[in-house]
């Protein structure tokens, strides 16, 4: 495993540092920093996703025979390993992370054109359909029904835990078009236009504190919604195939480790602002431990995530190296978020008045703090979207164990 960057990825490092000083505006910094969840307001991620677009980053996991940069393993690292310390926002996932390799490897040529360059540009906002009431984990058991007619299915059921619904152009939607055979076998993947009549979006209010018009998920209603059959990528029935091909992408691709180190030296200048006694909590050795434990949980992750790294730019398969990334990065942000919480104490009581990046009210205690309760709360979800943490050590067992 080769930890070491040459000279060109370090040229690209600086590339990325630059750039970064030029289009991280104050808005968006400010945006980020009073943000509930990780999404910015619509206009505000918009603005964001057309400079990485004009750059040609926005999409960094294409070839660049879709119009991507053609990043190499290592350079997609550098790259989020500079956004996070730059305290970058990230991007919305669902069109270019998530639903543009399903159209890139099972779309038709037409659809290819159609929405791969909005994705490209940022010109549409897009929203994945997969979870219902009742079908999150086992997620073959979904009845949202397409009924065909013609050149068209009539659409009828509900998504829920649809993030960003509310804001989105686009979704896309697992929908079962059979009740023969396997629950896998008789499921479909369609392409729906949101303004399509008859789907309707409701917010799920969350333990974050957000309000309607700022929240993060929703519930998708389908009330005969006519979607054409030109929107259905691959086969009819076959939609298990892709569906399992996308959540490829959305439990892994991403580093988790910059983040993390981020979000750590964050909470070490948090706990040296606060004073406990005589001294700040860092003056607690039970405190020190604890620090301590996460700095090398963090390392970690960190060699595990070069190993990624370096065996998808050798050509290898990575195997469980993802699930055991996946599960390893979300457990120990938790962790980051609960001691933030903790560090904090009162200052971190859960709700004060949200307030907007360029308000003149100053917070009550240190920078920051207000918005601490709120992300540790919409944090409880990382271990279960994605497949939950239990999925991943059954991953882990039977493919490194035998079990």
């Amino acid at each position: 495993m080769d930890l070491t960057f040459g000279k060109e990825e370090l040229a690209f490092q600086q590339e990325v540092r630059d750039w970064l000083k030029e289009n991280l505006t104050p808005e968006i910094v400010g945006e980020l920093k009073v943000a509930r969840n990780a999404y910015l307001p619509k206009e505000r991620l918009i603005d964001w996703q057309k400079r990485l677009a004009r750059k040609g980053w926005l999409c960094t996991g294409w070839p660049k025979e879709f119009g991507g940069p053609g990043f190499t393993t290592t350079q997609k690292y550098i790259f989020e390993m500079e956004m996070a310390r730059a305290g970058a926002p990230g991007t919305s996932p669902f069109g270019p992370k998530m639903c543009a390799p399903v159209i890139m490897k099972y779309g038709s040529p037409e659809q290819k054109a159609r929405h791969l360059p909005p994705m490209l540009n940022s010109d549409l906002i897009w929203c994945q359909g997969y979870s219902e009431p009742g079908s999150g984990s086992d997620l073959a058991s979904l009845r949202t029904r397409a009924v065909r007619e013609g050149d068209y299915y009539i659409i009828n059921g509900q998504k829920t835990w649809t993030t960003l619904a509310q804001t989105a152009d686009w979704i896309f939607c697992l929908v079962r078009t059979s009740t023969e055979g396997k629950p896998q076998e008789g499921i479909s993947f369609l392409l729906i236009d949101m303004k399509t009549p008859g789907i309707s979006v409701e917010p799920i209010i969350t333990a974050d504190g957000n309000r309607a018009g700022t929240q993060e998920v929703n519930s998708v209603f389908f009330t005969d919604v006519k979607v054409p059959v030109e929107n259905r990528v691959g086969e009819e029935n076959k939609g298990w195939t892709y569906a399992k091909y996308l959540l490829e992408f959305e439990r892994g691709g991403n580093p988790y480790s910059p983040r993390l180190r981020s979000s750590f030296e964050r909470l070490k200048r948090l706990a040296s602002s606060m004073e406990e006694g005589e001294g700040s909590i860092l003056a607690d050795h039970a405190w020190r431990e604890k620090l301590a434990r996460m700095d090398i949980e963090i390392s970690g992750l960190e060699m595990f995530e070069q190993e990624f790294y370096s065996k998808l730019a050798s050509g290898q398969n990575p195997g469980p190296l993802s699930s055991m990334i996946k599960l390893r990065g979300t457990e120990v942000m938790q962790q980051v978020q609960e001691y933030c919480v903790e560090a904090a104490g009162w200052y971190s009581m859960p709700f004060p008045e949200q307030r907007a990046w360029n308000a003149n009210v100053a917070p009550i205690g240190p920078e920051g703090v207000d918005v601490l309760a709120p992300r540790y709360f919409n944090g409880r979800k990382m271990t279960i979207y994605g497949g939950s943490s239990e999925v991943q050590r059954g991953i882990m067992s039977k493919v490194m164990l035998g079990l």
